[in-house]
């Protein structure tokens, strides 16, 4: 029968296609997932951005301190208007602690205050970065508890920071402690190295176990580290979000003259005639104001795509406004640094080598000549199994 039409076979065609796609996709989210676990075990991520809420923190709060310094007594020393028995009772309300009720001694406070301006310096250089990062989140937290009421909030921040930043890797970068390590691996032979691990393994006992314990710690490191950097990220995105959100709710944003009101308080207004030469442009403001709450609504949904970075340069901008208009340098100063955690480790090392470059046509800074593999002196190493029987 020459009219008869061969069985069609797209159905049987078709479903070895679909089961082929299925394994495609799965074998992709597999990927993903194992790729992201990798990265959040194997090595810490962002490491030049958390140097720099190292480095921003720990100046901030150094500033911060010395330009309260003539003031000291009246805001946390024993001549304060809120009194430490005043700073217990809130204590036993909000389970607060500080250091600096532990004592009503004038000689004690002054030694509390010369020991934080010490700790946030060291924290500012990172110098032995794991214990001193201790030290500065339990100062931020003493003077911060003792008169909660007689800052201008910017500190609220920098303590959330410095409880994070216990958990990071940020004295990797940029420390004297990276300086250190960096120092003692191009004075010590690679040879040594491998000796003392072989050495180390013959006393404590097996060489997995001390392998395991080094992996251990790598991991540990590198999760708490990720996870501190992305509880960071997570505590910006909110406060962006939650800030636009509640300027929404405000009839004057709504309008256009918060701008207005805000640059006709007498409190935050440290240059009158510049606040009323702002206070002139009208259209202007409210122009300001609906693009402060939309880059705030929107903050957390451009951090994936391109937009972030003209996004991130009008956050600067206007964070320099609120220093400048309102008075307000150290939270402007702490919304400026926080922001960095959103910027990658490539956009550090170009800032890096921009500086480098500029500092060596200017003569600031000449880099040491750097001894070549031949200058080095070697030591000619042993087979493993030789190594092994001389140990």
């Amino acid at each position: 029968m020459g009219t008869e039409q061969a069985p069609i076979e797209a159905p049987a065609s078709r479903r070895p296609t679909g089961r082929r796609t299925y394994a495609s996709t799965a074998r992709r989210a597999l990927a993903r997932i194992s790729g992201f676990l990798a990265t959040l075990t194997e090595r810490p991520v962002s490491l030049y951005a958390a140097a720099v809420l190292r480095i921003g923190y720990g100046l901030l709060y150094l500033g911060f301190l010395l330009r309260e310094f003539p003031y000291r007594d009246e805001i946390w020393g024993p001549g304060s208007a809120w009194t430490p028995e005043l700073a217990k009772q809130l204590f036993d309300q909000t389970g607060w602690a500080s250091l600096l009720t532990l004592s009503e001694s004038r000689a004690y406070f002054e030694l509390c205050y010369v020991l934080a301006l010490v700790v946030a310096a060291l924290f500012m250089l990172g110098w032995r970065t794991r214990a001193v990062s201790v030290l500065f989140a339990v100062m931020v937290a003493s003077f911060h508890a003792r008169s909660i009421f007689m800052t201008d909030g910017g500190d609220n921040l920098i303590l959330l920071m410095a409880l994070y930043l216990v958990f990071t890797a940020c004295g990797r970068r940029w420390s004297l402690d990276a300086r250190r390590a960096r120092l003692r691996a191009a004075s010590s032979p690679a040879g040594q190295g491998v000796a003392a691990q072989v050495g180390l393994a013959g006393v404590a006992g097996p060489v997995g176990l001390v392998a395991q314990l080094r992996d251990a710690r790598t991991v540990l490191t590198a999760v708490m580290h990720n996870c501190a950097m992305f509880v960071i990220a997570a505590q910006v995105c909110f406060l962006y979000g939650s800030a636009g959100l509640f300027k929404v709710q405000g009839g004057t944003w709504g309008n256009g003259t918060a701008l207005h009101y805000v640059l006709n308080l007498d409190l935050f207004r440290p240059w009158p005639a510049l606040s009323l030469l702002a206070d002139e442009h009208a259209v202007l403001l409210a122009v300001v104001g609906y693009l402060t709450v939309l880059i705030q609504v929107a903050f957390p949904f451009v951090l994936f795509g391109r937009l972030k970075y003209p996004v991130l340069t009008l956050l600067f901008g206007m964070h320099l406004g609120i220093a400048v208009m309102l008075g307000l340098p150290l939270f402007s100063g702490a919304m400026i640094v926080a922001d960095a955690v959103f910027l990658p480790d490539r956009f550090f090392r170009a800032l890096a080598r921009l500086w480098r470059r500029a500092a060596r046509r200017t003569g600031i800074w000449r880099p040491e000549p750097r001894q070549g593999p031949e200058a080095v002196a070697v030591p000619p190493q042993a087979q493993p199994g030789r190594l092994a029987t001389r140990t």
